[in-house]
């Protein structure tokens, strides 16, 4: 009997088929949505007590610019890890790095928002810690993503500038509440 030839073209050796890449990049994702429904909680929760009344920084956008941005920021981050996991860039560092940001993303705003009923200003200055350490990641991501594929490294760009902002409106809190 005669061997019919596979109908579709194999994948090439070390990446993952079609299959496989369309549940990794649900799960970078889902993992990115989580984290973002987290992370929103606390500022749900706290963005019309203490926080409506504090002094913010002159250069503060509207509130609906950040829910629009994060969801951005998020898809981002997720897509260029998916596209690092692709081509087997997603181990060692490079991957607590990643998990990394998705928790100290969750625990800004416990931090910034959540503790600052608690802890006062000490609060704002750990979120502001928080956000310096999650700035770093994100540096550390852009140089190790970029190497192993550039539109990944791209991709982390813009939430690495975005926290450069986020960090500079959380500084102002610190010092002015």
């Amino acid at each position: 009997m005669p061997v019919i030839p596979e109908s579709r073209p194999a994948p090439a050796a070390g990446i993952p088929g079609a299959r496989s890449q369309g549940v990794a990049l649900a799960g970078f994702l889902g993992l990115s949505a989580l984290a973002c429904v987290l992370a929103s909680l606390p500022i749900v929760l706290n963005s019309n007590g203490w926080y409506a009344t504090s002094l913010k920084a002159p250069w503060m956008p509207p509130s609906w610019m950040f829910r629009t941005t994060w969801m951005a920021l998020y898809a981002g981050v997720a897509a260029a890890a998916w596209l690092v996991w692709r081509k087997g860039g997603l181990t060692g560092g490079v991957l607590v790095g990643y998990a990394l940001q998705l928790l100290l993303n969750t625990a800004w705003p416990v931090t910034f928002f959540a503790l600052y009923p608690m802890l006062g200003e000490v609060a704002l200055w750990s979120a502001f810690a928080v956000i310096c350490a999650l700035t770093a990641t994100l540096g550390f991501l852009v140089l190790r993503f970029g190497p192993v594929d550039a539109a990944a490294g791209y991709l982390v760009l813009p939430y690495f500038s975005w926290l450069v902002f986020s960090a500079s409106l959380n500084l102002y809190s610190a010092i002015h509440n």
